[in-house]
């Protein structure tokens, strides 16, 4: 393990930014002080040249496609393009194929990251209709929390028997986790368009068929039981004004129940997008209006939204380019995530210092990550150094993604990530991945 000192950065950790140096001694954080010297000659400056050293982001939703769907994307290939970034940790989903709903399946997605993965990882858990005995033994410890889709999205594991959804919310103390549209509401709009259409949908029908009314119509129940069980949920990608009534900013986060998720795609884009963009922007949930736009911003603004994160999950173009009916929903964002962000921030819409909160503190917190999502002396050295004036231009030459295409490519980002620390080692560095494989298993603190 080399021993790091960055030098004149811009710390942003815990609402402040102040200016300092960090020393990253055997994988963790050594110091943290306005001036640090070099202790030993074997020790490596980076000189941050006033730019921000923030933590490392921690991305609490992402596809990353292996096992069974590695034409898309695989755990190297995407957490390869997760680290040039700024993501060093991620929470994968488990509607792979197989679909993780045994322990056993769960167990070997963690030995392929353990031989392969860029970033830090951990992998949810899935619950379905019959799986209850699985979804119990699972370890708090060890595994971010449990998934369920209580709306039909890639992979089909979908979770819609009410005795089953309560049991599982009454017997687990895990976080859950949930995908929330109302599969009905989708099915009757979904048959109303293709009688008109047929196979030929507009993409701009889109937020139609998986309208508001289906997010709302879902989200409100899941959190309706929640209350009734104390369960611990978290709501995946909200996208609709309507929902944000259903959450709260009057309590610190750490006392709340009932946590919530915007992704960078819903933050981003809107339904006026689908003209140019079609089906690159083809997610579910839909990308809706703009007032969902600004009803999301103002409530990630105001804490009733904790955290945001991507939903990253690629398709071939190829797939993309299918009509409405057999075109995948999802698309790639890891790489570009966190500097999206920092767009955001250049143009006045957001600090520096909320983009951390939201980016990194807060999933920590929610997910009780062990020792990750701070700047602090004995944290594990998970590190991103981000020039806010340095532009460049998304292009097919510099997309990681094993998709190869980006819903951002031909934007012009006035910020950069620079450098990339995992676990001190440096992953990332001026436009290159290393290749240096030093992602862990995140850890949890639960009983």
């Amino acid at each position: 393990m080399r021993t790091y000192l960055i030098k004149n950065a811009k710390i942003v950790n815990e609402g402040q930014i102040f200016e300092g140096d960090v020393l990253v001694e055997n994988g963790f954080i050594k110091e943290i002080a306005e001036k640090i010297s070099p202790k030993s000659s074997d020790c490596i400056i980076v000189d941050a040249e006033g730019n921000y050293l923030i933590p490392g982001v921690i991305d609490d939703q992402v596809h990353f496609r292996e096992p069974g769907l590695t034409h898309k994307g695989n755990i190297a290939s995407e957490s390869r393009a997760a680290v040039a970034g700024g993501i060093t940790s991620y929470i994968e989903q488990p509607n792979t194929i197989p679909n993780a709903v045994t322990q056993e399946l769960l167990e070997q997605k963690y030995k392929i990251a353990a031989e392969t993965s860029y970033a830090n990882y951990s992998f949810m858990m899935g619950g379905t209709n019959d799986n209850l005995k699985e979804v119990l033994k699972t370890n708090p410890r060890n595994v971010a929390g449990i998934k369920l889709f209580l709306g039909s999205s890639t992979g089909n594991m979908l979770v819609d028997n009410q005795e089953v959804l309560e049991k599982i919310f009454s017997s687990t103390k895990m976080l859950i986790a949930v995908h929330c549209e109302d599969e009905g509401t989708i099915k009757t709009n979904l048959e109303r368009y293709k009688a008109e259409y047929g196979d030929e949908i507009p993409m701009k029908c889109h937020p139609l068929i998986r309208s508001a009314e289906a997010c709302y119509i879902s989200s409100s129940k899941a959190i309706e039981l929640a209350k009734k069980t104390g369960a611990r949920l978290h709501v995946f990608h909200l996208s609709t004004a309507k929902e944000m009534s259903l959450f709260t900013n009057k309590i610190p986060l750490e006392e709340k129940q009932i946590t919530a998720e915007a992704c960078v795609h819903h933050l981003w884009f809107t339904d006026k997008d689908y003209d140019t963009k079609g089906s690159l922007i083809k997610w579910n949930p839909a990308v809706k209006t703009e007032s969902d736009r600004e009803a999301l911003w103002e409530a990630l603004l105001d804490d009733r939204i904790d955290v945001i994160a991507t939903d990253h999950a690629p398709h071939t173009l190829e797939e993309k380019m299918n009509p409405y009916t057999s075109c995948p929903s999802g698309g790639p964002l890891v790489q570009h995530a966190l500097i999206a962000m920092f767009e955001k921030h250049v143009k006045g819409k957001i600090s520096v210092e909320k983009i951390v909160e939201k980016m990194c503190h807060n999933p920590a917190k929610i997910f009780k990550i062990e020792k990750r999502g701070f700047i602090r002396e004995g944290y594990h050295a998970d590190l991103v150094i981000v020039n806010a004036h340095l532009p460049w231009v998304v292009k097919k030459e510099n997309i990681l993604y094993k998709c190869g295409w980006s819903p951002f490519e031909g934007v012009n980002f006035k910020s950069r990530v620079t450098h990339t620390f995992v676990n001190g080692a440096l992953v990332y560095a001026n436009g290159k991945v290393k290749d240096v494989k030093v992602g862990q298993r995140l850890l949890f603190e639960r009983e």
